[in-house]
């Protein structure tokens, strides 16, 4: 039944270039989140603080890989398809993380930040 797969299989797309997605990825689509106001006598509201919208994960490397064009890239969009069957699109997205990589399974660790996300 289709309508019960929930999670698993991945596919990561930077500027439309499909890359080696490895585990858990975590994303935010940069809504607004919301902290309540206690004053001394009770709860007064709340407030709205700016999230930044992004995807971070793990890759991994291989041989015509450019980690160094991958550091410098901005402007990109990212989508990450999700196996329940959304998309989560990050628009006007910049590499956001250090660059690690790993030697022992080949991960590079990356997050993109961006100025808006969707999911679709």
């Amino acid at each position: 039944m289709a309508g019960n797969k929930r999670a698993g299989i991945i596919y990561l797309k930077i500027d439309g270039e499909v890359y080696d997605a490895k585990g858990n990825f975590t994303y935010n689509l940069g809504r607004p989140k919301r902290e309540m106001i206690v004053g001394a006598d009770r709860v007064h509201g709340y407030k709205e603080m700016v999230q930044v919208p992004y995807i971070e994960g793990e890759i991994t490397d291989k041989q015509d890989l450019d980690l160094a064009a991958l550091l410098n890239l901005t402007d990109s969009t990212v989508t990450l398809e999700l196996n329940n069957g959304k998309t989560v699109v990050l628009k006007q997205a910049c590499y956001a993380a250090e660059g690690n990589g790993q030697t022992e399974e080949g991960n590079i660790q990356l997050r993109f930040e961006g100025i808006e996300a969707d999911e679709i």
